[in-house]
């Protein structure tokens, strides 16, 4: 039977004891039938009644029955022990719909409890499945966590009500209900007067009366309040005659009566509960740092004193600690960018996210390691999540991962399908390489033959000819961009060579090149590829011949642009600005280039290649872009205007795509009056003379 079917059965009961007796809901049903007052062997009969035939003899869910296995287990050893005089045997605390089918089962368990594991917090050995965590712990409530109406499946309907019945009866606990709910309508600005307050009281006295109750109870009271001050239709159902959190729709009134009747009582744990290593040692290592647990904390990621401050809250972030949140800072560990800004807090649950925690380890440094481990192990050898896990490895200061991670993430790369998910990677992975260092993470010889690997995989998947979506794009710059680092450093290692410096990586530069220069000689490339294949060419020509010009590459440059369509001129554009900005944007030859292909397109192809060319600029930061109008300005004899006529986008001035397309639209009337024998003068000027689009 389905865990459907088991929940349908109970249901339907409810349902029919509903129906049977006119209420509206479970939790109204629980008050007609319990909180009325009856003798406690009355209601003895009625909760085994009643529980007896919600459960019936149904085995319930697979859940269930597993979590019944184990508690009948410790109950049929329970009552094994030794008996003591005068004490009862044992004491179950469970809930009602469990107790019918524990009373069945704990009988024919074995007294003895089965063979536990030991706790661990270390990860098992890399051929075996790591050993349990468990441990249980007192953790800190809410009666808003405990609410049912927040969402909490097996919570209680309005804690602080029933709270005010156990502290002060009925009677006490109506009428502290009612005036705290008019005190928040009155604070909400919401339709509470004395006059309200007096038909509330009537209301719930008939209800009582004509329901059979010897005194209000809680549903009395929430209809009458309801049957009182709400005024206009109903949009939404009356929030306690169902479960689960309050729908869209409920008048406000209800709301905020709901919303007293849960309380905001926070629990505390007594001084001395037992808590896990963890906690102390979090405490330990804040107090430490100097760390609190409030505001807004600024890093400079420079400073030793403020990266070890760093390190502490990104252990604490991989546990996964609500309030604490990294709002600022650089997305590789070991970038060099140095501000770092965390908004951190202590909400209730963080303790008790913290008890949890220590299940992974009696240390921070040993919990956060174990999780992010388990975190590494859930990415099912792909590559992205994992070499991001290393990152994070790196931030938290975490350098000893085990060794079967790393072999896993080399599987990974081994089966990664995709250069755009491949490449990227790479790139953190060789940072941790050239500046780990700090971490401890520097040399590893895993790491180095990881790299190697993927180095090798990266450029097998590059090499055939394939489509690049515009989804795809950046990503695909990004893994041009990381293997151009890398064969840059092995290149600049190899010139050290002489002074007895060690190999970085034990790969071959001039693959990675003629892979570079067969794809951007390629048609069937993707022309933002070839234009990243020619620029990583271009910008490690130097270090490889230093007897090139810069006008070779120019004139590749050139000769690569002057071959593809306009719809993907920018394309190839953005791939070369990428790789080579370095080399091509500073030379006069590439800027009169480009201003003579640009000019070079009619009306119709200019707007075409609009979008791409903007695009590629982007790829230039402001001051590059601003050095590059100049020399715009300076071939069109305009030096006298600013740099900002080409590079500012004025409030109010059309976008160039606008201007452009106008410009075609143009043409297009111009040439059938001309087809007409309608002659025009056609005295405009160039479209990149006016406003400078394709730089904007």
């Amino acid at each position: 039977m389905a865990d459907a079917q088991h929940e349908e059965r109970a249901e339907a009961y409810e349902r029919a004891l509903t129906e049977k007796l006119s209420v509206q809901g479970r939790d109204a049903l629980w008050d007609h039938l319990f909180e009325d007052g009856c003798d406690a062997a009355e209601l003895a009969r009625r909760l085994s009644t009643y529980f007896d035939h919600l459960r019936g003899e149904d085995p319930g869910s697979q859940g269930n029955q597993a979590r019944e296995q184990m508690m009948a287990r410790w109950i049929a050893w329970a009552m094994a022990q030794p008996a003591t005089a005068g004490r009862a045997q044992a004491l179950v605390v469970c809930g009602g719909y469990h107790a019918p089918a524990l009373a069945r089962l704990w009988q024919g368990m074995p007294s003895e409890l089965p063979a536990t594991p030991e706790p661990s917090i270390e990860s098992g050995d890399e051929d075996e499945p790591a050993p349990l965590r468990f441990g249980s712990y007192l953790v800190p409530y809410t009666f808003k966590r405990l609410d049912a109406f927040a969402g909490y499946a097996s919570g209680m309907p309005s804690p602080a009500y029933y709270q005010w019945v156990w502290e002060h009866g009925a009677e006490g606990a109506a009428h502290r209900a009612l005036q705290h709910v008019m005190q928040r309508l009155r604070d909400k600005q919401l339709p509470a007067s004395t006059a309200d307050l007096m038909a509330v009281h009537l209301r719930a006295q008939g209800l009582a009366r004509l329901r059979g109750h010897e005194e209000p109870l809680r549903s009395d009271w929430l209809d009458a309040l309801a049957g009182a001050l709400v005024k206009d239709a109903l949009d939404a159902p009356l929030p306690w005659t169902y479960r689960g959190t309050i729908r869209p729709g409920t008048d406000p009134v209800l709301v905020q009566a709901m919303d007293v009747l849960a309380g905001d009582t926070v629990g505390s744990l007594a001084p001395g509960t037992p808590q896990p290593p963890l906690v102390a040692a979090v405490q330990a290592e804040l107090a430490a740092h100097g760390i609190a647990l409030r505001g807004t904390l600024k890093l400079d990621l420079l400073q030793p004193a403020d990266r070890a401050k760093s390190r502490v809250l990104h252990r604490l972030s991989i546990l996964r600690l609500p309030g604490v949140r990294r709002t600022q800072g650089p997305k590789l560990a070991m970038s060099g960018e140095r501000n770092e800004s965390w908004s951190l807090a202590e909400p209730l649950e963080q303790q008790a996210a913290l008890i949890e925690a220590g299940a992974w380890g009696a240390s921070l440094h040993d919990a956060a390691r174990a999780r992010l481990e388990d975190d590494l192990r859930q990415a099912n050898g792909r590559i992205g999540p994992l070499a991001d896990g290393l990152n994070q490895a790196a931030w938290a200061g975490l350098p000893a991962l085990s060794d079967a991670l790393l072999r896993e993430l080399q599987g990974a790369i081994a089966n990664e399908p995709r250069f755009e998910a491949l490449a990227p990677a790479l790139a953190v992975l060789h940072t941790l390489l050239r500046h780990g260092q700090m971490l401890g993470m520097a040399d590893a010889p895993v790491l180095r033959v990881v790299i190697g690997s993927g180095f090798d995989r990266a450029l097998w998947l590059l090499e055939p000819p394939a489509a690049v979506a515009p989804a795809d794009m950046q990503s695909h710059l990004e893994g041009h961009l990381a293997l151009r680092q890398i064969v840059a450093d092995v290149l600049a290692h190899a010139s050290d060579a002489a002074s007895g410096a060690p190999a970085l990586l034990d790969i071959e530069p001039a693959r990675a090149l003629a892979v570079w220069q067969r794809k951007a000689a390629d048609p069937g490339a993707a022309p933002v590829s070839r234009g990243a294949a020619l620029g990583a060419t271009l910008s490690l020509a130097g270090r490889i011949d230093h007897a090139q010009h810069a006008d070779d590459g120019v004139a590749e440059a050139m000769a690569l642009l002057h071959s593809l369509p306009a719809p993907v001129l920018g394309d190839a554009l953005t791939g070369l600005l990428a790789l080579a900005r370095e080399v091509l944007a500073s030379e006069p030859a590439f800027v009169a280039g480009m201003d003579r292909t640009v000019q070079a397109l009619d009306n119709a192809d200019f707007v075409r290649a609009m979008p791409s060319l903007r695009a590629a600029f982007a790829w230039l930061p402001p001051r590059e872009r601003g050095l590059l109008a100049d020399q715009v300005l300076t071939l069109h004899d305009a030096t006298h205007l600013s740099r900002r006529a080409l590079t500012a986008h004025h409030a109010g001035d059309a976008a160039p795509e606008q201007l452009a397309e106008a410009r075609r639209v143009e043409d297009a009337v111009l040439a059938r009056l001309a087809a007409w024998g309608v002659a025009l003068d056609d005295t405009r000027d160039h479209p990149l003379d006016d406003d400078g689009s394709a730089l904007s």
